[in-house]
């Protein structure tokens, strides 16, 4: 097991583990203990209170941060005919109109962030569902990946804005990015605070008892900040 270094021992110890902070303390606290020398992320990991391995116990949603992500994303649209011209024209990075795009994904090209497709070519996106499904890539209706071509560029817009789609894994855990260590804490708090409400809203119905457990924020190679779940609780 590695051991931690001088710097992330010196932020850990500004953290008191003991403590549920409130979201502009955590904000703060995950600002000032980002040990990185590039702009970290700050990331989100919620313990949910479901089986994962009940069908009618998953948690799955889309947020929009209101304040984006602070990246640059790489958009790939799947689509024909005219979509292929909405596409373009709506800053697309990459339109997949031909069959030869589905080739190149089939030997090993993923260098995209997220995969839009309209309806009428879902049925030739599947030949590539086992490449993209393990990789969060895959377009799906339920994810609002999956639109009309008059549609995409709302779609894109939204993608670019900061869309982020977020599930369950196997563990019970959901985690996301929230933005950038060199976000003001103002921003942040809205981003995180945007995130936390999509979850409240995406509780199953079948989900009994104590919903969110525990919310923890860092920034890339940060120590773990434990939020106060208060009103997360539901």
């Amino acid at each position: 097991m590695a051991k931690a270094g001088k710097k992330f021992k010196a932020a850990a110890a500004k953290v008191d583990r003991m403590k549920y902070y409130t979201v502009p303390e955590a904000v703060a606290l995950v600002k000032e203990t980002s040990i990185s020398k590039f702009d970290g992320t700050v990331e989100c990991h919620v313990r949910l209170g479901v089986d994962p391995r009940q069908a009618d116990q998953q948690v799955r949603g889309v947020v929009v941060m209101p304040n984006g992500l602070g990246k640059t994303v790489r958009i790939l649209v799947f689509c024909q005919g005219d979509g292929g011209r909405i596409a373009r024209e709506a800053g697309a990075d990459f339109v997949a109109d031909t069959d030869e795009w589905i080739a190149k994904i089939q030997g090993g090209w993923t260098d995209f962030d997220v995969a839009i497709a309209t309806p009428d070519v879902m049925g030739k996106v599947g030949r590539v569902a086992r490449i993209l499904g393990p990789r969060g890539l895959m377009p799906n209706p339920k994810a609002g990946t999956v639109a009309p071509a008059a549609e995409l560029p709302r779609v894109l817009k939204e993608a670019r804005a900061g869309r982020v789609e977020f599930r369950l894994d196997k563990t019970g855990n959901v985690h996301v990015p929230v933005g950038k260590v060199s976000f003001p804490p103002d921003k942040l708090a809205e981003n995180l605070d945007a995130f936390l409400d999509a979850i409240r809203k995406a509780k199953p119905a079948a989900a009994k008892g104590n919903y969110i457990r525990r919310i923890t924020v860092a920034a890339t190679m940060g120590p773990g900040i434990r939020l106060e779940t208060g009103s997360a609780v539901v």
